[in-house]
């Protein structure tokens, strides 16, 4: 009796391991980069988030000082003082086309110094060469509007994001 001592592996069963773990890579790859991307996602709602609940109790309070008349220089002061400056008068550029159709008259800038006031310093060290938020608020139905000027995936805005979801 002959016994094999070719102890090896042969190249069949090499070439079919590598497949399976390129195949096992491509995978975790690809989930990998879709995490980071719903982390993106989450991280940039929940900042909107924040701005949004901030920027709602200045709506109130500029609704509370213009009073029943309405005097909308009450406002305006409410809104200055908290660092919110109105876009068509700050530094502010728009270059994607869907930003840029909002109607910057009714928007303002949050400055990293009204983040700072809002509390939400972090927000205002994390943001990205060219990105900024504006809010537009709605003092009739006082609710507020956030608009990052980056986006993600084609959406601006808070309530085009919580449609992703």
């Amino acid at each position: 009796m002959k016994i094999n001592e070719n102890k090896g592996i042969t190249l069949v069963t090499l070439t079919i391991t590598v497949i399976v773990l390129a195949i096992i890579a491509g995978i975790t790859v690809y989930t990998g980069v879709d995490t980071v991307k719903r982390a993106n996602l989450e991280s940039l709602r929940t900042n909107m988030l924040l701005i949004q609940a901030k920027a709602k109790e200045y709506v109130e309070e500029a609704d509370f000082k213009m009073g029943p008349a309405k005097d909308t220089s009450k406002k305006e002061e409410v809104y200055r003082s908290k660092g919110l400056v109105k876009a068509n008068e700050s530094s502010i550029t728009i270059s994607a086309p869907e930003v840029s159709g909002i109607v910057l008259e009714n928007c303002y800038h949050v400055t990293k110094e009204a983040l700072n006031e809002m509390g939400l310093g972090k927000i205002a060290e994390e943001l990205d060469q060219g990105e900024e938020y504006l809010i537009k608020p709605n003092e009739e139905e006082l609710s507020v509007e956030v608009y990052n000027t980056i986006g993600y995936q084609g959406k601006y805005s808070l309530t085009d994001l919580e449609e992703l979801q």
